[in-house]
């Protein structure tokens, strides 16, 4: 039987439609380019291209996978964040478009040469990304996850081969601990700690889509009682890390940031702000701590 391009699309955007994927059109057509090697213009342009039987049996078992909900970016194990690409699987957060909005603000004060700690640093898409954009800089990514970190690792090596130089290491620990118990790198403190750390509240995490309750680490998610446990952790103990008018920045939920800015002024830190992503809801807060403690 011959396949064409177009009639295969179509068939796979169909069984998603039924099976209540929000965006079959668009899964469907990526899934078969993910497949074929193509890109989008190919429906358009070439959609009487022939689909090979291997190419055909591997589309069938990637939309019956999607159709039971398993996120597209675990089927293609790939995630772009900040124009680049991202291992991703069960063991990390997917990157998601509005952690870019807390890269794009921590590289507004980002400069040559400094230390960066990434605390919850996941797939290490964050850290990554920030070393990459920027020259000399050296970057700590710490997880309580071993299998988080190996992601990371890996991520890191990829980026080291279009990138050399990058001066990344990974450590597991459960938040500062490691740190405390380990000298840092020449003793040094860091410029800049950026955290995106679990903030959902245990009781609404059964309610998020199938994507990402079934399929995403829930220790990634799970912030405790009121979302803010893990904010109230690290705004505890960061200053110990800091250098003198080093920055704290946090990606926050959307109705987050007015708690966040509370705790972090109530612990020292100065000229806090609140950022809004581009639905004008509160996602980055962050802040100065003058003095070194």
């Amino acid at each position: 039987m011959d396949w064409k391009y177009k009639q295969v699309y179509e068939w796979g955007a169909d069984c998603l439609k039924k099976s209540g994927i929000r965006e079959a059109e668009l899964d469907a057509r990526l899934l078969l380019e993910f497949v074929c090697k193509t890109d989008r213009n190919t429906l358009l342009a070439h959609s009487d291209r022939e689909v090979s039987k291997e190419e055909y049996e591997s589309y069938v078992n990637h939309i019956s996978r999607r159709k039971k909900h398993v996120p597209l970016q675990h089927i293609t194990g790939i995630q772009e964040f900040m124009g680049l690409e991202f291992e991703v699987n069960e063991n990390v957060l997917i990157p998601r478009q509005d952690t870019e909005i807390l890269v794009e603000e921590v590289m507004r004060h980002l400069h040559d040469g400094m230390r960066i700690l990434d605390m919850c640093t996941g797939s290490g898409c964050i850290l990554l990304s920030l070393l990459y954009y920027s020259n000399d800089c050296v970057g700590l990514g710490v997880d309580v996850s071993r299998a988080a970190l190996d992601v990371a690792v890996r991520n890191a090596e990829r980026l080291k081969s279009v990138k050399s130089g990058m001066d990344v290491n990974f450590l597991q620990s459960d938040l500062f601990e490691g740190l405390e118990n380990n000298n840092l790198k020449d003793n040094k403190k860091f410029e800049i700690i950026v955290s995106n750390p679990p903030y959902i509240k245990n009781s609404v995490i059964e309610t998020l889509m199938p994507e990402v309750k079934e399929y995403e680490p829930v220790s990634a998610l799970d912030g405790g009682e009121d979302g803010l446990y893990f904010y109230r952790e690290i705004i505890k103990k960061a200053g110990k890390y800091l250098t003198g008018g080093g920055k704290l920045f946090f990606e926050t939920g959307f109705d987050q940031g007015y708690n966040v800015k509370n705790m972090m002024e109530d612990a020292g830190y100065k000229q806090v702000e609140i950022i809004k992503d581009y639905a004008g809801l509160d996602r980055v807060v962050y802040g100065s701590l003058l003095t070194e403690r």
